[in-house]
């Protein structure tokens, strides 16, 4: 059982071996087929009988099918196994030539592109308002056709358990773990692996944007809802996989023929995978595109697994007001086998004679229905619907999901839900999720702790590698109340750095607390403020530092409040009374470089078109969508002991955009500081170099300069951009990840109003610099991007090592 346990939070088990199998063969029409040959590799295991069937065994995980007059199949290897045959038809003859050349045809690619350019105007999002609901249902089951067969095989294998004696030499464990394995069948008998019911309600506004309702929801083996996989996206408002001109590369399309649906012509493009290499697979067809010919919208497309068995994925659409809403979506995907071992060698009595049973395994699948109705457009009196954030659960517990369904359950989906939750129940599988959904926002939840996954290890020139242990008591310690602590250590500077804290939530319906903390520890001098600033981001800008050794101490109190005003617009107001001590050679307008400062600063994220959800541990981004703009203003003040009056200014505008001429992303950022005070509260120009005569290469980072030598250059007021363009060409080299370039320019430029009262070796950086730099991204079909980098303009040497740079990225960080 506890086996069971872990297969509903990994929803996978692996195939490991074979058993005795029947195979069904029939043509489309559901005609069997007589005398269709069966190949393990190229050891021959039979022919169909008059009724298309044949019994057999192998060790083959698949299995290839052929007959004369219908083209060749493949199937994984199950129980029982059917599969159909798609005749040769002499049609096909005129596209062969194309289909076996391995290319594209011209005819299909034109009309895609077409699909592409009208896919905007042709999408609901084009109308000025509209509602539509959903009923979806998520379950993980064994193959239709072998659950007969699981139900014979379980019954046989408990009734030679039960003729075995008793083994009076199993410890406790053992004879739980054989207890737990019996319960295990009986509980597969009559029950699902998993199922999840949710009922939705999707609204979208040009005013107001797209809000998303749970109207209700319910998980086998849950407590709790799974939140954030509630936030799983469809085809319903984005552009297939199979549509996308990224995705060329994949496929290859032919258009074979037009057809009508509904009273409208449609035409028909076959596509099958690119790495079909040998002739006989390049004519066979894995999907189907239909696309209205009036409208170049697509209607339907069908998408079957290179491998019968594997799995299939088919959407829908529907036409409503002059715009395509999508209709259905159906979905079946291979997870896996349970294997169950047919023997116990200490259990059973054997002879030398007995005959050697083998382990049997069925295939799990994942199986995934969607249906949407009630398309009503333009919507009235629904503004209240579209207040607070971009996804709100209305209910959670199943009771208002008669209503929605599509279609009644069956009685093994019934039984489901009795079983599995009350196996859920025993073995605490909500805290086991919630242990996986952790790591999507940075944590690692145990219980009532949430430990800090990204401050674990970092490195910079101040400190070396230095380890932070960050834990903060979750919603289950308190659901208004979460205290916080942080003890990290530098092994280069040999000193603990520490901070204490505690959150008090003024609301549990959106993102709204007061903060109280208490710290000393160390930072880069000059540092970009970062508040507010997603996990992601934060991750890429953590090694600025990595060839800086400016670093000061900052040690006192922060008292702060945080509150989302809406959806998309963030407010931090806070203040701090803080010593703040420089851990250089430094000495500020002979006043020496250690000061008492009392500052208050304004934090405001305006991201107008990311989506939003609000869980019990508080909110979480589902979907980021561009633009973000950031904005902070901080003031010294001559107040409770503060020695130092400036203002500090600093913004940053992050927006990413597609064009016919491929994606562009901008970062477009700068800040000014006025009055006087240290060298810390100025700006540094985030250089990554090592400023030696070695090669420079380092990992990306947000708003940092792959050439520009660290800790270098100081400025009170700067503006900076950093552009990248992909390049619309796409390439594959290993494997089906698929490659890519990005050209990439980065600029900065500023000045210092009077260097001199900074008493310590740095530079004003007062004209443009410049680099330029190709990421080839998917590097040789990895997780990882290489960036290459060269210095130019005004600060440009005539050393090429001094203006050559690497840079590494990890791919899931994106843009």
């Amino acid at each position: 059982m506890r086996k069971f346990a872990a297969l509903l939070i990994f929803i996978f088990i692996p195939s490991l071996f074979f058993a005795q199998n029947t195979i069904s063969v029939s043509r489309l029409d559901n005609k069997p087929i007589k005398g269709a040959s069966i190949y393990c590799v190229d050891k021959f295991l039979g022919k169909t009988d008059d009724k298309g069937e044949l019994k057999f065994s192998t060790k083959c995980k698949k299995i290839q099918i052929k007959a004369l007059g219908f083209y060749d199949e493949e199937s994984f290897v199950e129980k029982n196994m059917k599969v159909q045959l798609t005749v040769d038809d002499p049609k096909q003859k005129a596209i062969e030539t194309v289909t076996i050349a391995d290319k594209n045809d011209p005819r299909a690619i034109a009309l895609l592109k077409k699909v592409n350019n009208h896919y905007d105007e042709n999408s609901p999002k084009s109308l000025d308002s509209y509602s539509f609901k959903a009923y979806e249902k998520i379950s993980m089951d064994f193959d239709q056709d072998s659950i007969a067969s699981f139900k014979q095989f379980t019954n046989n294998r408990l009734d030679s358990l039960k003729s075995l004696k008793p083994n009076i030499n199993q410890n406790k464990n053992k004879k739980k773990d054989s207890l737990e394995g019996i319960q295990f069948m009986h509980l597969l008998q009559d029950s699902k692996l998993f199922i999840w019911e949710r009922a939705m309600e999707f609204l979208w506004s040009k005013k107001k944007g797209e809000k998303t309702l749970v109207l209700d929801n319910r998980v086998s083996g849950l407590n709790q809802p799974l939140y954030e996989m509630m936030t799983l996206r469809s085809n319903r408002n984005r552009v297939p996989r199979e549509i996308k001109e990224e995705n060329r590369k994949l496929y290859r399309f032919f258009l074979t023929d037009s057809l009508d649906i509904d009273g409208r012509k449609t035409y028909v493009i076959k596509f099958r995978p690119a790495s079909y290499k040998d002739k006989n697979n390049r004519r066979k067809f894995t999907g189907f595109l239909y696309i209205d010919a009036a409208t170049y919208g697509i209607k339907k497309i069908e998408h079957n697994s290179k491998i019968k068995n594997e799995g299939y994925i088919s959407s829908t659409w529907t036409l409503h007001n002059g715009k395509w809403f999508l209709q259905s979506e159906n979905l079946k995907i291979r997870l896996g086998n349970t294997v169950f071992n047919d023997s116990n060698k200490k259990a059973e009595e054997k002879t030398e004679n007995s005959p050697k049973r083998k382990p049997k395994s069925f295939g799990n699948y994942a199986y995934m229905k969607s249906d949407y109705f009630d398309f009503t457009t333009p919507l009235t009196n629904r503004e209240k619907d579209f207040e607070g954030y971009s996804l709100e659960v209305r209910n959670a517990n199943g009771k208002l999901l008669d209503q929605y369904r599509t279609d009644s359950l069956s009685q093994r989906e019934l039984t489901t839900y009795e079983k599995i939750d009350s196996v859920g129940k025993k073995y605490k599988i909500d805290q086991k999720i919630g242990l996986l959904s952790g790591f999507v926002k940075g944590k690692l939840r145990l219980g009532m702790f949430d430990f800090d996954i990204p401050k674990i290890l970092k490195f910079n020139l101040h400190e070396g590698f230095r380890t932070t242990l960050a834990v903060k008591l979750n919603e289950k310690f308190h659901p208004y109340i979460s205290p916080d602590a942080y003890v990290g250590y530098g092994f280069r500077d040999s000193q603990w750095k520490y901070g204490v804290g505690v959150d008090v939530k003024t609301s549990l319906k959106r993102n709204a607390f007061f903060r109280v903390e208490y710290f000393d520890d160390v930072i880069a001098a000059g540092r970009f403020n970062e508040n507010l600033w997603n996990m992601k981001m934060g991750l890429m800008n953590s090694e600025v530092d990595l060839n800086n050794n400016r670093f000061f101490r900052y040690k006192g109190f922060k008292m702060a409040y945080e509150h989302d005003i809406t959806n998309g617009i963030t407010l931090n107001v806070s203040s701090k009374k803080q010593n703040e001590e420089a851990l250089f050679a430094y000495n500020f307008n002979n006043l020496g470089q250690n000061f008492q400062n009392f500052s208050t600063m304004v934090t405001l994220k305006y991201a107008p078109k990311s989506k939003n959800i609000m869980t019990p541990s508080g909110k979480f981004t589902f979907e980021e969508n561009y633009p973000d703009f950031y904005l902070n203003y901080e003031q010294g003040l001559n107040l409770f002991g503060g020695e130092l009056n400036y203002s500090r200014w600093d913004a940053l505008l992050v927006h990413q955009f597609k064009t016919k001429i491929g994606t562009s992303g901008i970062r477009l950022y700068g800040g000014f500081t006025t009055g006087n005070a240290p060298i810390w509260h100025k700006f540094m120009m985030n250089g990554l170099g090592n400023g030696n005569n070695q090669l420079n290469y380092n990992l990306t980072s947000y708003l940092g300069f792959a050439t520009m030598e660290g800790g270098k250059y100081f400025n009170d007021k700067f503006v900076g951009t950093y552009i990248t363009h992909r390049i619309p060409w796409y390439f594959r080299t290993f494997g089906k990840n698929i490659s890519s370039f990005d050209l990439v320019y980065r600029g900065i430029i500023g000045d210092m109003k009077d260097t001199k009262i900074h008493q310590f070796d740095f530079e004003k950086l007062d004209h443009l610099y410049q680099e330029v730099g190709l990421e080839w991204n998917n590097f040789l079909a990895t997780q990882y991007n290489i960036g290459f980098f060269y210095r130019v303009g005004h600060y440009a040497s005539s050393d090429f090592k001094h203006n050559f740079a690497i840079q590494i990225k990890f791919k899931l960080l994106g843009f």
